[in-house]
């Protein structure tokens, strides 16, 4: 088996071990099993079976694992992302008005133009054309929305009728607990401990327990079944394909997933060479998460503590991989964890979203001012696709007024008539 092992993922050629990279494949699983306890809560915000998605995400994470594996021998790890997981519930759902099923639909087709992407010509082009401003704007905006909803789930942010929202009463159970939370998962996170968020979910479980916000009634009644599973799989909605709303969803989801994706590789992989057949294993794995009913994936960021320990070939992803299937088992426990005790992971994945501001050109107005656009918009109108147009709009425009034209591609100036065109039709 070892020499079988070696020779299949060039352990030898990749100045690795069997032992390193089991190790490694092991702390990437510790590291980002939170997933399997968080996609189906919030997941189900969207009207999706709590216990069909947690299915859906560890069968997603393990066929994105094997493809990383035996399809690019790949160290990292794929799986239903958080920040995925939050823009399909809290911006293909809740801001652009899809079903859920009418998200998974645009999952799908943005799986599927991610996979043409891929080719390297199409990605160069699209680096080329796309400001990388706007790209990093896209990213802090949705991150600031996701971390506003992060606030608002957790009860620190409630509704006001005389200033719109205020803060909450944090001496009540559900935002004393989500705070408490967040403290926790923060100084487990600053500190690197392996498993900070899954610990943290824990801890917050339990406080929450401890205050009467859990029901611990589904736990008796245990539970693995398949029963229903096949409502979640290929339940594709594409009635509204014929809306411009739908394609500007798609367009979003698409431009997340490339770019979030391409960034995350780039950065992790230990060989760059591998990058190619990795990118295009992500891409594959997008569509199968469509197909399987769950929300698109991504090289997480915990990859980086399975390659922190020596992780370099497809065996890291192979172990991690093995082990999301008997996680699934587990599904009536992970369904008692409560909104306190997740809000406080979708507040710290904003937070790592929005650092992507560093990329913006803040000393150039022309490029400042529509990434500034685009990032405020998204949390004020409660509407992401709001803040991608009128970031769009204006980046064209205040070039073009400058006098600096050319630094416009007419990919560009063509989306910037299509957001103009459907802002003058009607309001999104």
């Amino acid at each position: 088996m070892k020499t079988f092992l070696e020779t299949r993922f060039h352990l030898t050629e990749e100045e690795t071990t069997v032992r390193k990279e089991i190790l490694a494949g092991v702390t990437t699983f510790i590291a980002i099993s939170y997933i399997i306890a968080v996609n189906g809560t919030i997941l189900s915000l969207a009207g999706m079976s709590y216990e069909w998605v947690t299915i859906s995400t560890g069968l997603t994470a393990f066929i994105g694992c094997m493809l990383m594996a035996f399809r690019a021998n790949s160290p990292l790890v794929l799986v239903p992302g958080m920040g995925d997981n939050a823009f399909f519930v809290f911006v293909l759902v809740t801001s652009f008005g899809l079903t859920w099923q009418q998200a998974i639909a645009a999952t799908l087709i943005a799986g599927i133009l991610f996979l043409i992407i891929s080719s390297e010509k199409i990605a160069d082009y699209l680096e080329r054309s796309i400001p990388k401003t706007l790209i990093a704007a896209m990213t802090a905006g949705i991150g600031l929305f996701i971390a506003f909803l992060g606030f608002k789930n957790g009860g620190i942010i409630v509704s006001n009728p005389n200033t719109f929202v205020s803060l909450g009463n944090l001496r009540e159970a559900v935002p004393l607990v989500t705070l408490v939370t967040l403290v926790l998962m923060l100084i487990l996170y600053l500190k690197n401990i392996k498993g900070n968020f899954l610990i943290g979910i824990i801890g917050g479980t339990i406080l929450a327990g401890f205050l009467g916000l859990v029901n611990f009634s589904g736990i008796s009644e245990g539970g693995f079944s398949l029963s229903g599973y096949h409502n979640q799989l290929f339940a594709f909605d594409f009635s509204k394909m014929a809306t411009f709303n739908f394609w500007i969803a798609v367009f979003a989801l698409t431009m997340l997933i490339v770019f979030q994706n391409m960034g995350a590789q780039l950065g992790m992989l230990p060989d760059k060479r591998k990058f190619k057949m990795s990118f295009r294993a992500n891409a594959i794995s997008v569509v199968v998460a469509a197909c399987l009913g769950t929300c698109s994936t991504t090289s997480a960021a915990e990859n980086a503590a399975g390659i922190a320990v020596g992780g370099k070939t497809g065996l890291t992803s192979l172990v991690a991989g093995a082990l999301f299937l008997p996680a699934i088992l587990f599904v009536s426990v992970f369904k008692i964890i409560p909104q306190s005790a997740i809000s406080p992971v979708l507040i710290i994945v904003g937070c790592l979203m929005m650092t992507s501001v560093q990329n913006i050109m803040w000393q150039d107005f022309t490029e400042a001012f529509p990434a500034y656009l685009m990032i405020v918009m998204m949390p004020l109108t409660f509407n992401v696709a709001n803040g991608i147009a009128l970031g769009f709009i204006a980046y064209p425009l205040l070039k073009f007024v400058m006098g600096k034209r050319k630094e416009v591609t007419p990919l560009m100036y063509g989306l910037a008539m299509l957001f103009l065109t459907y802002f003058i039709l009607g309001p999104m």
